[in-house]
């Protein structure tokens, strides 16, 4: 699943915040800044906990104001561990 997310989730602590939770749920996958402001994370995993990390994406951490999230399925590319991008 790719998650685009849209909102003050830039400088909030969002990368970190949603790779700790990632990883603790053993989702593989990854989490970066894009260059209009937005984040951008791809999750692979068992559905329930792919689910549960789209839901975070939609509040994000106490300092985030996530005004948009869209989701796109996506064929999972075999990815081990979690890892935040630049």
């Amino acid at each position: 699943m790719r998650v685009n997310v849209s909102g003050r989730v830039q400088g909030v602590f969002y990368r970190a915040t949603c790779a700790r939770l990632a990883r603790e749920r053993g989702l593989g996958g990854s989490v970066r800044n894009r260059p209009d402001g937005g984040v951008e994370a791809v999750f692979e995993g068992p559905a329930e906990a792919v689910q549960e990390m789209v839901d975070w994406c939609r509040r994000g951490p106490e300092l985030a104001r996530v005004d948009e999230v869209e989701t796109n399925d996506e064929e999972p590319l075999g990815e081990a561990g979690f890892r935040v991008t630049a």
